[in-house]
């Protein structure tokens, strides 16, 4: 049996409404991505990293599912009405032949590799190398797949840097992809927090799925007590806005690692933590910069 694709194109204030309004109408499935996609006009969308930032392009490209007996028309229409837009968007439909979707999602993420010694693997895949520290983590709700090059870039500090022993913070730990690979590499004991619960709630799965200990909390709950490791991969805003507290979380001695933080961000970012801990540029990857240092005073570690 083949399906209806249904594309149409909407303004970045309208997108998300219209998406959920087609699937309220029948559509199967709705992705939105940016209208402008492989031509000069592409804004990428610097979602990863574990904070809530208001995605949206100046035009976005709706593509839909719809069943063949669907009445494409009346759905777009009915779709347009709810969400308030003053014209009908004009669309196209192309057939798409029936295919096994879960196959054809899964065969898109591949096992990743960080370093020698390092993978991330999607529960449905063979680990290429058994004898690594493999994470088992499948795409999900929740930031932090591994994909990002903010992501890779902690991944690389944390191997360089945990000590079995050390205790680790996980400062915005979205799916708990730092926090679990600390605890794989020797930290102890782990904790992990967030801002949303949805992120909390998969860290936790997550953490089980790969037989680790780690404790995940929601940002507004209590947080006491200090850490020889915190890493912070979130985005420059709230790491300004959030200085003091993340540094407040390291122990005398022990080190911070920023993420989220792009190369032409760095050096205020530096200004920034300068009185609490002076940081540097510890690696690069893609435009993106891995800042870190060493809190003064206690021992080196």
């Amino acid at each position: 049996m083949a399906w209806l694709s249904v594309t149409l194109e909407t303004d970045c204030a309208h997108a998300e409404a219209l998406a959920d309004a087609l699937m309220e109408g029948g559509a199967l499935s709705a992705t939105i991505e940016d209208a402008a996609a492989g031509t000069a006009e592409e804004k990428p969308q610097f979602g990863e990293p574990g904070s809530i930032t208001t995605p949206g392009w100046d035009r976005s490209r709706i593509a839909a599912l719809f069943d063949p007996a669907a009445d494409i028309a009346a759905c777009v229409a009915a779709a347009a009405d709810a969400v308030g837009l003053a014209e009908r968007p004009s669309y196209s439909v192309e057939e798409v032949a029936e295919q096994n979707w879960v196959q054809l999602t899964q065969s898109q993420f591949e096992p990743i590799r960080i370093s020698d010694r390092l993978w991330i693997v999607p529960s449905w895949h063979d680990a290429p190398d058994p004898d690594a520290v493999n994470l088992v983590l499948d795409p999900g709700m929740a930031f932090g797949t591994g994909s990002h090059p903010t992501t890779r870039l902690c991944l690389e500090w944390l191997e360089r840097s945990v000590q079995p022993g050390q205790s680790l913070l996980d400062y915005g730990c979205g799916s708990g992809i730092l926090a679990i690979a600390a605890a794989k590499l020797g930290a102890v004991p782990v904790t992990g927090v967030d801002i949303d619960p949805q992120a909390v709630v998969a860290a936790e799965a997550n953490a089980e799925r790969n037989a680790v200990s780690a404790r995940f909390l929601d940002s507004a709950a209590p947080l006491a007590g200090q850490f020889d490791l915190v890493v912070a991969n979130i985005l420059a805003n709230p790491l300004r806005a959030l200085a003091p507290a993340i540094c407040g979380y390291v122990r005398a001695g022990g080190h911070l690692a920023l993420s989220g933080i792009l190369a032409e961000q760095a050096a205020e970012l530096i200004d920034i933590y300068a009185p609490w801990i002076p940081l540097a540029v510890a690696d690069t990857r893609e435009g993106w910069v891995c800042l870190a240092g060493r809190k003064p005073g206690g021992s080196a570690c």
